[in-house]
């Protein structure tokens, strides 16, 4: 088996879907190149430029007839990428071999088929997200009213809903998928502009007609899906477009990271786990352990994302001019990667928030050991209410809860702050038993959520109906 020789991405192997892994494999990358070749040949065409009909149709039957491993030798030969597959192409297609990448440069066919590919990138992971916010969505619906300690500083605040914590996991993706269409509204075409962006070679090619080469850049530019071409060039599109998309699936990794860390803190605290198959082993040596493997490994990838945004940001800086070529090693790994990453995380945290395992009798026991305390400003107003004095109270109330903490967090003993109110006289006439309903300190958590789940979700459910329930299959 060769291939278990050599190095393979576990990117590719074990976590992106192959759908995203087919997205930048090379076969696509090349078939992309050759669209390409073609919408610039029927464009010129068209444009009456020194391109006949029969060869189009050439270029048309043997479009997708690519001989690797005859382009791996004419590189090896040429050291240049596109001229070994200009010359592949041209060994099957002869009668348009002289016509092939007329008036281009290598950037026309590689920046523009980046762009389109990484158009369709944006497109899976915006579906990925409407994945996750649906199925947080429908979990935050299920746990609307259930009651948890909400945490501040990972110590106990006040009362809210395990259903409107995951409302702001929620949002945060919601967020995201703003920014990922925002990024795909406005990525535009490269277009045909030349060596140095200038569109002199195609200039001469029209004739000194200017409206002529504009006509024939938003021809190919149609071709290829877009509305836009960007205006202004170098030899390449500015390497800023790499880093704002970059940067844009690091903003999402943030999510995911914030997300499943969350998880990985819940599960500890036996409240909330994720899915957990049957025979799945947590550990090799200590078989009753569930860890959150999953959520780990998302951490894992995000983290790795949030990194690759230094990279693009250094590229991007660093292109001299109208262009240096320090760009191609670095994007070739960086922007796949950060694609490949992205995938593979939200295809996990889609599975972890459709499969979540909540445990209400933890958490309700949680509340129940801090909920006296949370309640001591209920207790201090019905106090009042009852005809006591609200300064006394408040320092009987503050003497009882200090003294019940230290028994908690000394002696390991049960928050006996409620035993111990009842003792005081100064408290007979309360009814404590009635303000320790933690429904009474949740706010209007369960509401929120439902306007939440009306308006930024219901908007995002109409816009990716064809998508949402998009079966998973983890590969490990």
């Amino acid at each position: 088996m060769p291939k278990l020789s050599v190095y393979e991405s576990p990117l590719v192997t074990r976590y992106a879907s192959a759908e995203m892994s087919a997205l930048f494999s090379e076969r696509t990358r090349i078939l992309t190149w050759r669209r390409l070749w073609l919408a610039l040949a029927r464009a010129e065409h068209k444009a009456g430029i020194r391109v006949t009909a029969k060869q189009v149709r050439q270029l048309e039957r043997t479009i997708e007839d690519i001989d690797f491993a005859a382009a791996a030798r004419h590189e090896k030969r040429l050291r240049h990428d596109v001229m070994a597959h200009l010359h592949t192409w041209g060994d099957i297609a002869p009668e348009a071999r002289g016509i092939l990448h007329l008036g281009a440069t290598s950037a026309y066919i590689v920046d523009n088929a980046d762009l389109i590919i990484m158009r369709e990138a944006l497109r899976q992971v915006a579906g990925w997200l409407a994945n996750v916010i649906d199925a947080l969505a429908d979990f935050a619906r299920k746990y609307r009213s259930l009651p948890t300690l909400g945490l501040t500083h990972f110590q106990p605040a006040q009362i809210t809903t395990v259903g409107k914590r995951a409302a702001l996991w929620c949002y945060d993706f919601v967020r995201d998928l703003d920014e990922i269409e925002r990024r795909l509204g406005e990525l535009r075409f490269r277009g045909v502009k030349g060596t140095t962006g200038t569109q002199a070679s195609f200039l001469e090619l029209c004739g000194g007609d200017h409206r002529k080469v504009i006509r024939l850049e938003q021809d190919v530019a149609r071709q290829m899906g877009f509305a836009e071409v960007e205006p202004i060039t170098g030899q390449t599109y500015s390497r800023k477009v790499d880093a704002q998309v970059v940067c844009s699936l690091a903003g999402v990794a943030t999510s995911v990271h914030k997300f499943a860390n969350d998880l990985r803190l819940l599960a500890g605290m036996k409240e909330i786990e994720e899915p957990f198959e049957t025979e799945q082993i947590g550990s090799s040596a200590m078989a009753y352990k569930r860890n959150p493997m999953l959520c780990e490994r998302a951490t894992g990838l995000a983290r790795l994302v949030m990194s690759l945004v230094q990279s693009t940001l250094q590229t991007a800086a660093e292109q001299w001019f109208e262009r240096t070529l320090d760009d191609s090693s670095n994007k070739r790994i960086a922007v796949p990667e950060a694609f490949l990453a992205t995938d593979g995380m939200l295809r996990v945290v889609a599975h972890v928030a459709r499969g979540l395992v909540v445990y209400p009798k933890v958490i309700e026991s949680h509340v129940r050991a801090e909920l006296p305390f949370m309640a001591s400003e209920n207790i201090l107003m019905a106090g009042v209410a009852a005809g006591g004095d609200r300064q006394e109270l408040h320092e009987r109330i503050r003497r009882h809860s200090q003294a019940a903490g230290r028994a908690v967090k000394m002696e390991g003993r049960e928050n006996d702050l409620l035993d111990r109110l009842k003792r005081d006289p100064a408290f007979t006439k309360v009814k404590l038993d009635r303000v320790l309903d933690p429904k009474l300190y949740v706010g209007r958590a369960p509401q929120q959520v439902d306007e939440f789940l009306r308006s930024d979700v219901a908007r995002i459910r109409r816009g990716y109906r064809r998508s949402l329930s998009r079966p998973i299959e983890l590969s490990v």
